[in-house]
């Protein structure tokens, strides 16, 4: 079982923020998998652990593992969970070690989806573990866990004009030119994340980190 989980604040007020684009890239995610119709995700989804989930399997098909030896190519369901909590960004860890306790899941199989002002927009970046750089959602996943050995992937939302102090930056609206860049984005996001429960973090990051 592999749990996913994008971050965000609820609310009307935040949606389209770049804060918020672990969130659409749930809601996209669910929609590529023909889980829910388009902007429906919150309607069908169930509240569980502090947050909205939902859940459902997917067929993958591996030909190989993170350490690149061949293998028969065979299919396999995998059970996953779409987690948005709902418990605002800064205490996104209850939601997170909630599932994880009720699933017994390993840090191995839980992926973060996040924004970071570090990276250019339209830029994706998967770590295996690493530090919260300074995102108050990562930092609170942390706390809850007690460890940093969690798969994220980071996608870019450009870093603030100097003039903009980040928290005002990061809860903005994505201007007309990042909109342009955001859906495809989203999109590498979501095959991102069919790669890793398919192929591992490894090779999803030989891939995708570019």
């Amino acid at each position: 079982m592999k749990v996913i989980v994008g971050l965000g604040n609820p609310g009307i007020e935040y949606v389209h923020t770049r804060h918020n684009v672990g969130f659409e890239v749930i809601d996209r995610f669910a929609e590529k998998l023909g889980w829910v119709r388009p902007g429906e995700f919150n309607k069908q989804a169930r509240s569980k652990f502090n947050a909205l989930v939902l859940d459902g399997i997917i067929n993958l098909f591996s030909q190989g593992d993170d350490k690149g030896d061949d293998k028969v190519a065979e299919k396999s369901d995998e059970k996953i969970l779409l987690v948005k909590p709902q418990t605002y960004m800064n205490v996104s860890g209850k939601s997170v070690q909630a599932a994880m306790a009720f699933y017994q899941i390993d840090l191995k199989d839980v992926m973060v989806v996040l924004d970071d002002v570090a990276l250019p927009c339209g830029t994706l970046r998967l770590r295996a573990a690493g530090s919260s750089g300074g995102h108050n959602g990562l930092k609170d996943i942390e706390r809850a866990l007690g460890s940093n050995a969690y798969p994220r992937l980071r996608i870019g939302v450009d870093a603030p004009p100097g003039h903009i102090p980040q928290r005002d930056y990061v809860l903005g609206k994505w201007t007309a030119e990042q909109s342009v860049v955001l859906k495809p984005t989203i999109d590498r996001a979501c095959g991102a994340i069919i790669s890793w429960a398919d192929y591992g973090v490894e090779k999803t990051m030989s891939l995708f980190n570019k």
